[in-house]
């Protein structure tokens, strides 16, 4: 591999705590590892509040806190009154399981700035199918005590095939449980989404309707919710930068204390990915090869390296590249440049034939037993 000059690198701006991977809900979309089950090691308070502290001195000015579901953690209070000493921005990312009056209270207490609660539908039906769980009720009663205690109501929805076509009542939910921000995320296939694509990825004519009705929503809602429609990869033809580009600004801390990129950069074969237990954060951050190694763009090769858009989107996402393509290095298989674009083509083709390889192929949820299942196949 050719690489250029060492690209500048500035501060870790967005500093992501993934407390836990324990989580009571069983998303077929969850962006967690699909061997979460084998990493059952997680840092205790002490490293928590070194990996804060390290982080502020950097330069980070967001912390985000999630899972898994953060709310398992006893001592959340304690990492949040600690990230506001420090001067962070504090958002808890949660399904809402746990977050009961007496802790709202708590973390309102430890000066806790933003909560992004998250939905799966508008129905109680299809919410709790698609988390396995029985939640629909608690998240609402969560989004009220949210409103209740003076927080930004945030709410996330991911979006794909056996949802979009309810993002009308999506919204709708969302304005009456007064939400003043509403992210509809279509499914970026990784980990467990990527296990479930084939049930997942939606039609063309479903986006194109969806759009629509977030339009509408748009203008009705002016001024009071602002509605944030995230578009999907597979369908665009044109890759994105992937966490605003690889170790440009966002650093990952997982519930075992190893620095990643992005969420989800551990399944790239060969890199090495420091320890929070094992080195600072200021050297994983300017000195790890697993930080360096995918920094600007002196490690493309072709289409990428020649590419008019290579500043732009720095070669797409890196693991997007290595699920499809099979090779981290690729150029990211949704761009139409690339020589893998066809593999890309052909799943959104299926989606839109209706798939018929889905009902050979069971949804799996996220829980241990498919974790354990899927690591044992080599799927991770």
């Amino acid at each position: 591999m050719t690489h250029g000059a060492k690209p500048a690198v500035g501060p870790p701006l967005w500093l992501l705590a993934e407390l836990t991977y324990r989580c009571p809900l069983h998303c077929v979309f969850c962006y967690n590892p699909v061997d979460f089950a084998a990493r059952t090691d997680e840092l205790g308070t002490d490293d928590w509040l070194r990996v804060l502290r390290e982080g502020r001195a950097l330069g980070a000015v967001q912390c985000g806190l999630s899972g898994g579901e953060p709310m398992l953690r006893d001592d959340l209070e304690v990492i949040v009154a600690e990230a506001r000493r420090l001067g962070y921005y504090t958002n808890l990312l949660t399904s809402g399981v746990g977050l009961n009056a007496e802790r709202a209270a708590a973390l309102k207490a430890a000066g806790l700035d933003h909560i992004q609660l998250s939905f799966q539908d508008s129905t109680r039906e299809l919410n709790d199918f698609l988390s396995h769980t029985r939640t629909f009720e608690l998240k609402q009663r969560v989004a009220r005590l949210i409103k209740d205690h003076g927080w930004p109501m945030v709410m996330n929805v991911v979006i794909h095939r056996l949802n979009i076509d309810h993002i009308d009542r999506i919204i709708g939910m969302a304005a009456e449980l007064g939400a003043e921000y509403v992210e509809l995320a279509n499914t970026q296939y990784y980990s467990w989404a990527f296990e479930n694509r084939a049930h997942l990825l939606p039609t063309r004519e479903q986006l194109r309707r969806a759009e629509e009705v977030t339009d509408r929503w748009r203008e009705r809602l002016a001024g009071r919710t602002k509605l944030f429609f995230v578009a999907p990869d597979y369908h665009e033809g044109r890759a994105k930068k992937c966490v605003n580009g690889w170790g440009s600004m966002f650093l990952t801390v997982t519930p075992d204390g190893t620095a990643l990129p992005c969420h989800t950069a551990r399944m790239l074969p060969g890199l090495a990915f420091p320890n929070v237990r094992d080195a600072s954060l200021r050297e994983i951050w300017f000195d790890s090869e697993g930080f360096n190694r995918y920094r600007g763009t002196g490690w493309m090769k072709e289409p990428c390296a020649s590419c008019e858009r290579k500043e732009e989107d720095l070669g797409g996402c890196r693991c997007q590249a290595y699920l499809v393509a099979h090779d981290a290095e690729a150029a990211d298989p949704v761009c139409a440049k690339s020589p893998q674009h066809h593999l890309v083509v052909e799943a959104v083709q299926a989606a839109e034939r209706g798939a018929p390889a889905v009902a050979e192929q069971p949804i799996v949820f996220r829980d241990p037993a498919s974790s354990r299942r899927l690591a044992a196949l080599g799927r991770c």
